[in-house]
């Protein structure tokens, strides 16, 4: 049921939000949806009139946690639209031969959705809002945190203005000019962490007609040890490829430097994707290579007028799925925050939201991290597939007691991502102890195996 609008708390100065992308515009449809006029400043230029931002068409994966930040404000109807359920990942080996591994429980799955086509939909929504008003191409080069001024520039223009605010929410990204802001204040914390490796997006083209030329329903890995690359699908029948490579070293970017390069290294280590990739020396070559960040800071809030939400407070690398469910699940806990405290002590609102968000996100850009080498080279080992088969029938047969990794993160949103960080390294202990007796997945009914599952689990329970 639609909450009531708090009459006291709504005024008629607006919101200001300064971000319009992902996170910014579903966190206007939810301070909206909470009876305030709000005000987003995006310093690109408006996504539906620019075409596909450059580096930013990378695919999302979208899970229970960001599904239940759109049903939060009525719009997963609208979303579904532009998704396709992926329901097990598919790697492909270098001889291209297939193995699978479902997401979860039948039935369960993530979905593919293109960052340009969820961006567009969600500015539609706010737009069609009578509060809401976004103004595209303005950059800010200033923030006056005493005097609550954001001094900002019409890029096309040049002209400078300020503006005034009562709230103020930074949801400009990992590079964010609102937290470039609050880390020149006394004793704020900030860290960046790249990776050695960059990502390159490619193309797999659809085949006649529309038809999909994998597996549509899935998200495909190719894993390789030191690189990976994933394709997930797309409605049109073609699949957003991206190689997650080294910048340096005997195989890397530099090292491709020439179309013959390029397509001697694909047929070679993607023999089955190579050819389904007609365009692959000008994408190569013309698409730029985006780099792979982590970020933390503290604080999230300056007093009771700041907050930082989305990848301006937590940035993290792509490999677990999360960073845009992430930033959604933030629009969930402010909006049940602001229910909980009420919108007349912003203060602690912001503070209790600081204090239940860092320690989870924090978890989160370790799961990340984590996945990242699960996903490289992990999952074309037969010992972790035959691990992973193993853990689903302890799942199975202790539901409740034994609840894989993956469920917990993606589709258990109200599992805490620190909780549900802590509990998977406790099964990984478990099947540490486990592994060394299983040789075949017959050898879990062993009764020998099945007592020592069950002692593991009950001193599992005991700690």
């Amino acid at each position: 049921m639609e909450p009531i609008a708090d009459a006291t708390a709504a005024t008629t100065e607006p919101l200001v939000i300064m971000g319009a992308g992902l996170v910014g515009s579903l966190l206007s449809l939810y301070l909206v949806r909470r009876g305030h006029p709000v005000h987003l400043y995006e310093r690109l230029a408006d996504p539906r009139r620019a075409g596909l931002l450059e580096g930013r068409s990378i695919n999302l994966a979208l899970s229970d946690r960001g599904w239940r930040g759109l049903a939060g404000v009525g719009v997963t109807d609208d979303i579904q639209k532009v998704g396709i359920p992926m329901y097990r990942r598919v790697m492909h080996d270098q001889q291209g031969q297939l193995t699978q591994q479902p997401y979860g429980q039948e039935g369960q799955a993530i979905f593919s959705v293109s960052r340009d086509s969820l961006n567009r939909t969600l500015l539609d929504l706010v737009e069609a809002k009578p509060e809401a008003q976004i103004t595209f191409g303005q950059k800010l080069t200033q923030l006056d945190l005493p005097g609550r001024r954001l001094h900002l520039r019409d890029v096309a223009s040049g002209q400078e203005y300020d503006v005034g605010y009562q709230r103020l929410f930074g949801v400009d990204g990992a590079f964010s000019a609102v937290r470039g802001a609050m880390q020149r204040l006394d004793r704020a914390d900030y860290s960046q962490q790249y990776l050695e490796y960059g990502y390159k997006e490619l193309t797999i083209v659809a085949g006649p007609g529309g038809a999909w030329q994998l597996e549509k329903n899935a998200l495909h890995i190719w894993p390789r040890g030191n690189y990976l690359m994933i394709a997930l699908p797309n409605l049109d029948g073609s699949f957003n490829a991206t190689l997650f490579f080294p910048y340096e070293g005997p195989l890397s970017f530099e090292s491709l430097r020439t179309p013959d390069e390029v397509e001697h290294f694909f047929a070679d280590v993607f023999p089955d994707a190579a050819p389904l990739m007609p365009n692959l020396d000008t994408e190569f070559f013309a698409h730029p290579t985006g780099s792979l960040v982590t970020i933390r800071c503290w604080p999230w809030s300056y007093q009771d007028t700041v907050l930082l939400l989305g990848d301006a407070a937590h940035a993290i690398v792509p490999f677990y799925g999360q960073g845009m469910n992430a930033g959604f699940e933030d629009c969930t806990v402010l909006d049940r925050l602001l229910n909980e405290i009420g919108e007349t002590d912003w203060t602690r609102v912001m503070d209790e939201f600081e204090r239940l968000r860092k320690p989870n996100t924090d978890a989160m850009a370790e799961l990340a991290l984590y996945n990242f080498v699960e996903m490289r080279d992990r999952v074309a080992d037969p010992r972790f597939l035959l691990q992973k088969r193993i853990e689903s029938k302890i799942a199975a047969q202790y539901p409740g007691r034994w609840v894989p990794l993956y469920s917990r993160v993606t589709f258990s949103p109200d599992t805490p991502y620190a909780e549900a960080w802590a509990a998977g390294q406790r099964q990984e202990a478990i099947m540490a102890q486990l592994m060394p007796h299983i040789q075949a997945e017959a050898d879990y009914e062993k009764p020998e195996v099945q007592a020592l599952v069950k002692e593991q689990l009950a001193e599992g329970d005991a700690q």
